[in-house]
């Protein structure tokens, strides 16, 4: 297991778990960072990614996506 923000470009990961705040966790569920989703990504620029996940593209910054465990 490792934070989502330490994957390379074109991995298609399975999260496996969020950590972080209660807040944190449910505004990551409602953009679909679920545990048991797959999240593949797209791109990093400047610190952010653009991932996707349930066919749409959402852009996370790295701070955020290291709270993903893939």
């Amino acid at each position: 297991m490792m934070p989502l923000g330490m994957a390379n470009v074109g991995d298609v990961n399975i999260i496996k778990k969020i950590t972080g705040k209660d807040e944190v966790r449910q505004h990551l569920a409602e953009l679909g960072f679920v545990v048991g989703a797959e999240v593949r990504i797209v791109s990093e620029l400047g610190g952010n990614m653009i991932l996707s996940i349930k066919d749409s593209r959402i852009a996370l910054d790295k701070t955020m996506a290291m709270r993903i465990m893939v």
